[in-house]
């Protein structure tokens, strides 16, 4: 457990570094700038984690290919990329189709959903899709998960992993007025920001929601040794989940309105239960591939 004790001081500083310089970061650039609170402190965020990073895989030494989740060759990544990402989007489109036909979603107004609009979408899911998932998994399912299983066994690692996962998703976003801005907002940012927190039961659907997916994820890293196949299908199931926010809404009058959660409308029971099933198929399908893999490596 020492690995994913220092992954969480890790956090924590990056944390306690918004709090603590972006005030003062504030002062320095705001004037010339323009810049609000909550992106400087985004940056300082992003900043303080990435240099943590690199600290702590030279500490942890996980400084190859491998330890981050890239030791497959680069044909073999790359394939196995373009097939979780052909495999998650039809998968969520199934849940996202589901939603539709028991209207728990409706068409937001003034969307024309015309080419124009769905090739922008398009092009807006796939860069955001990429890049939280390059991220995201490399962090996560690449070294984090490296070292823990290097030092407890990979079943913590997918367990441990998947709970940070969804742990990160509810660290919000807390906007704080140019005019209202003081020595202790940087506090005042984090308090809010981590508000969630003081209310679990609201978000217990989501996060146990977002638990599954990382579970998913993480057996799915288990299972090929590498993140291509995560990388593809945590990239699909953004792509997807932009097309669902930015055309439609949650239907609050809908008696099965409870199914999704108030988090961010699309996760929640519906998709948990989804999940779960998937979760099984996935795994078979992975199981079974990296059977056939091994088979094929011996025989050669």
């Amino acid at each position: 457990m020492r690995a994913f004790a220092w992954f969480i001081v890790l956090i924590v500083g990056a944390l306690a570094a918004m709090a603590a310089f972006t005030y003062p970061a504030w002062l320095w650039l705001h004037p010339h700038f323009g810049f609000p609170f909550h992106r400087i402190a985004d940056r300082i965020g992003m900043l303080a984690l990435a240099l943590g990073c690199v600290l702590l895989a030279r500490k942890l030494r996980l400084t190859d290919r491998a330890a981050l989740g890239y030791g497959a060759p680069s044909t073999v990544f790359l394939r196995e990329l373009l097939l979780g990402f052909s495999l998650g989007a039809p998968l969520m489109a199934v849940i996202v189709v589901v939603m539709v036909v028991l209207d728990l979603r409706v068409p937001r107004a003034g969307v024309t959903l015309d080419a124009a609009t769905l090739a922008k979408l398009a092009a807006q899911g796939l860069l955001r899709g990429c890049a939280v998932a390059l991220i995201e998994e490399t962090f996560l399912r690449g070294a984090m998960f490296s070292a823990i299983a290097k030092e407890s066994g990979a079943r913590l690692a997918v367990l441990l992993t998947a709970l940070v996962y969804a742990a990160t998703h509810f660290v919000g976003q807390y906007h704080i007025a140019a005019t209202q801005v003081s020595w202790h907002s940087g506090l005042d940012m984090l308090a809010g920001a981590l508000q969630s927190f003081a209310h679990p039961g609201t978000i217990a659907d989501a996060f146990l929601c977002l638990f599954a997916v990382g579970m998913v994820l993480g057996l799915v890293r288990a299972l090929t040794g590498h993140i291509g196949a995560c990388i593809g299908l945590h990239a699909s199931w953004v792509w997807v989940i932009t097309f669902v926010r930015e055309t439609s809404v949650p239907n609050v009058h809908s008696p099965l309105a409870p199914l999704l959660s108030h988090f961010d409308g699309v996760v929640g029971w519906l998709v948990l239960g989804w999940t779960i099933c998937l979760g099984f198929a996935l795994y078979l399908f992975y199981a079974r591939r990296a059977g056939a893999f091994s088979a094929q490596n011996r025989g050669g």
